[in-house]
């Protein structure tokens, strides 16, 4: 299997979108675990709702680039050609 340029830059994107999306994912849900720890019932439904929305894009973010790999590898040009022998 030839590697080009194009297809680096394809691999590359994809795999830093899908660390930053880890990335925020884990600051959101470290968000919500300190947002249980606070006193003040504002505080506490502001970091809620914004750690709510972090892990949510983040998730997305995270399930896109997985998503889009799936399927370049179930792509007829990735699958094992058949021989006569």
């Amino acid at each position: 299997m030839k590697v080009s340029g194009d297809s680096l830059f394809w691999w590359g994107k994809h795999l830093i979108m899908g660390l930053l999306s880890l990335f925020f994912l884990l600051f959101g849900i470290d968000t919500l675990v300190t947002a249980y720890k606070l006193k003040n019932p504002a505080e506490f439904i502001l970091f809620f709702f914004s750690s709510n929305l972090i892990i949510l894009i983040s998730t997305v973010g995270l399930l896109f680039p997985l998503i889009r790999i799936y399927q370049r590898l179930k792509s007829p040009e990735h699958l094992p050609k058949e021989g006569n022998g």
